[in-house]
């Protein structure tokens, strides 16, 4: 079923094909379509940073990042839903057109820049939410706040999103908003990491529930510099870390037609590179948290996610081009793994 319905949705542009394709998942779960077509969710709880999950099964950040679609998403099965990239103010991103398929290698590049309602929006949709499963909210930096100052928005987005957020992601490394991935690295990463630390901690406190403060990497660094986050990671005492986001290389897609448009690629060809700083993480931080993201389009590539290191996974482009039906699939094999 899905096959047709994704030959019908690629005669489009993609983004607009991404629209279309979220608004009739949307009206599907109104009318209780979702679980008939797809099955109940997949027991398999796990307790990771104090929260509990349902399964190991997550959607990454930005397919959903308004918060405008939680219930529907999280009707297909997944055991958490992180939403975002938001910013404290709405912006349109970057020109269009900004998605592009390589549906020969199963892969996207995307160079939206962070276009979305702002976070005032996103808080009000996630309020409203009846999916009663984990909900991680992604934040970052509008495109007109200079890199010098990124460190306001981030702050002004994590006192916004504290009160309904399940856990907080510090997204630093989108390749689409000039000069952020410059904040990965060094004292940069230090003074940007060190003071949402403390703030985080005081609103924990304030609010007497725990926040996990969660950090999104990029793909895109040596064993060398893995390290050096992975220090950084651990001297701001953050809950856990998510890798990786897109890349900028264009390894293995060499030769598409849209191999040369801007922005971070995500899919199958970034799935070894994932797990590569997936590995280098694991031997520097034996005992953190982290969630492995990128590639993953079978049973198989989560087991392989999970063998490199990964707690949890996260899905996105593999859902565009597989369907649904990747979500019960990676949670039934990642379940069968751990037993």
């Amino acid at each position: 079923m899905y096959a047709l319905a994704r030959s019908l949705f690629f005669r489009v542009d993609p983004e607009t094909s991404h629209g279309m394709a979220l608004s009739a998942l949307d009206t599907l779960h109104r009318v209780g379509g979702v679980t008939r077509l797809f099955g109940q969710p997949v027991d398999d709880p796990v307790e990771l940073m104090g929260l509990r999950f349902a399964n190991r099964v997550g959607l990454a950040a930005g397919l959903d990042k308004n918060a405008d679609h939680v219930d529907a998403l999280g009707a297909l099965g997944f055991g958490f839903v992180e939403v975002g990239t938001v910013t404290p103010k709405a912006q349109p991103g970057n020109p269009k057109p900004r998605l592009f398929r390589l549906a020969e290698h199963e892969a996207i590049i995307n160079r939206f820049g962070f276009n979305n309602k702002g976070v005032e929006h996103l808080i009000q949709q996630v309020k409203r939410r009846h999916y009663g499963g984990v909900v991680g909210i992604n934040i970052g930096k509008n495109l007109s706040t200079a890199v010098e100052h990124a460190l306001d928005d981030y702050l002004l987005c994590l006192e916004a999103v504290h009160p309904c957020a399940d856990y907080i992601a510090v997204n630093v490394s989108s390749p689409n908003t000039p000069g952020l991935r410059t904040l990965q690295f060094g004292e940069q990463l230090d003074a940007l990491l060190g003071p949402i630390r403390a703030r985080a901690t005081e609103l924990n406190t304030q609010s007497g529930r725990n926040v996990p403060l969660l950090i999104k990497i990029a793909p895109d660094m040596s064993a060398e510099e893995v390290a050096l986050m992975a220090e950084s990671i651990a001297r701001n005492a953050l809950d856990g870390v998510i890798a990786t986001n897109t890349t900028v290389s264009r390894a293995g897609v060499e030769g598409d037609p849209q191999a040369d448009e801007m922005g971070g690629l995500s899919g199958r060809p970034v799935f070894e590179a994932s797990n590569r700083v997936i590995r280098q993480l694991r031997e520097h931080l034996p005992t953190l948290p982290i969630i492995g993201v990128g590639g993953i389009d079978s049973a198989a590539a989560a087991q392989a996610k999970i063998a490199a290191g990964a707690d949890l996974i996260q899905l996105y482009s593999g859902l565009i081009y597989q369907g649904p039906k990747l979500v019960g699939e990676c949670a039934r094999a990642v379940k069968n793994a751990s037993r």
